[in-house]
């Protein structure tokens, strides 16, 4: 913590330390009820006085003049909760918690509407107590309300759409999760294919896939009414995850062109060739690079197809491998445990998009993240947040 944000958050001021001194008797608790209101005006809420950095404390006992052997510690609870009420009459808030309640419940419920995502919408709580000048409750009381009210607003959407669904769209629907027990494919892991090639082959089957999918059922009756934001989520998901890959890309963007573009011609690349193979320890004559790789790729299929025999978990049907069924390949579970970093690129693999944080803190934090790899014109891949 600087100490430019010391002196404008926690000084306080010659009015607050006059105030604070006719509230108390001895130093200690002087110190006590300054730390208090300052944390409060700073939080919003009334911390453990064990969780208030030594340099706050130090610096408001500095402030005020105390001697150095007067040090921050837990009051008495009567003492405690006296101070808490003296903090609030000084800042104009009540201590009303079924009305805090009720604000973070009407603002969940109403952004549960078009947001899905449970720390959006304690952030939204949050936001709204803050400006309607309520004492934060805890996080769990926030966390088991969000919950609340996220379920009931989904089972209402749920209840909505399941009530216009007749009893043959339930079986067409019903359909989709029935497994083949040769292909050990289901009709809904059907629907998941992407389009191939273009050609008047593919496109004719793509027409066919989006007859199929229409004889479903009149699903923009079935939608009729749901607020667009949860149709988007999903859409927006997949979208960002697409722009990450660069599957696909946003005409005239800087973040988000055409990879392609971002490639290097080969007017650029012809002069490095030589270069780069002797560094790689590749042949640079194109009959050389082709059997070395030929070679490569031979060996390598000979020691996968050598141990096919002996691997359990994996079977072909139909020339496509395919995870033998009710098993789960080793290297998936090795897979597991990898975690993917966040779609803004934060090493941790979380930030603020994917967990709730309250408004304010004892000191900002900044987060950078890796840098792309360099090319000649390297793209910013993040996604953003969905």
């Amino acid at each position: 913590m600087s100490a430019r944000e010391l002196a404008e958050v926690f000084t306080p001021s010659a009015d607050e330390v006059e105030w604070a001194r006719g509230k108390t008797h001895d130093d200690q608790p002087l110190l006590a009820l300054l730390v208090w209101l300052k944390a409060y005006q700073r939080l919003g809420y009334f911390p453990k006085l064990a969780e208030v950095p030594t340099v706050v404390a130090e610096h408001i006992r500095s402030v005020v003049g105390l001697p150095e052997a007067v040090v921050l510690a837990e009051a008495a609870e009567r003492s405690a909760t006296r101070h808490r009420s003296y903090v609030r009459t000084r800042v104009g808030v009540a201590y009303d918690v079924a009305g805090v309640r009720a604000v973070a419940a009407k603002a969940i419920r109403k952004a549960a509407q078009a947001k899905d995502n449970p720390a959006d919408l304690i952030n939204v709580a949050l936001d709204e107590l803050v400006r309607a000048q309520c004492e934060l409750p805890g996080y769990t009381t926030l966390d088991e309300l969000t919950k609340k009210i996220r379920t009931e607003v989904n089972r209402g959407f749920f209840s909505l759409v399941s009530g216009r669904v007749d009893a043959a769209g339930r079986a067409r629907l019903g359909r989709l999760l029935v497994v083949d027990p040769v292909t050990r494919r289901s009709e809904y892991d059907g629907l998941k294919d992407v389009a191939q090639a273009a050609s008047l082959g593919k496109f004719k089957g793509r027409l066919a896939f989006l007859r199929d999918l229409d004889a479903l059922g009149p699903t923009e009756v079935w939608l009729e009414g749901i607020p667009p934001g949860k149709l988007e989520v999903c859409v927006f998901s997949y979208l960002a995850a697409e722009l990450r890959s660069g599957d696909i890309a946003v005409a005239g963007s800087d973040s988000y062109a055409n990879l392609q573009d971002q490639l290097m011609t080969w007017q650029e690349c012809a002069p490095l060739v030589e270069e780069f193979c002797a560094e790689a320890g590749l042949p640079t004559e194109a009959a050389e690079l082709t059997g070395h790789y030929k070679k490569l790729l031979a060996e390598t299929a000979a020691a996968v197809d050598g141990g096919y025999p002996g691997n359990t978990d994996l079977v072909l049907e139909g020339g496509r491998p395919s995870c033998a069924a009710g098993k789960v390949p080793s290297g998936a579970r090795r897979r597991s445990s990898w975690r993917r970093p966040c779609m803004t690129g934060c090493r941790s693999g979380t930030c603020w998009t994917s967990s709730p944080a309250p408004p304010t803190s004892w000191a900002g934090t900044t987060t950078s993240g890796p840098r792309p790899a360099p090319t000649r014109r390297s793209p910013k891949r993040s996604a953003g947040t969905c």
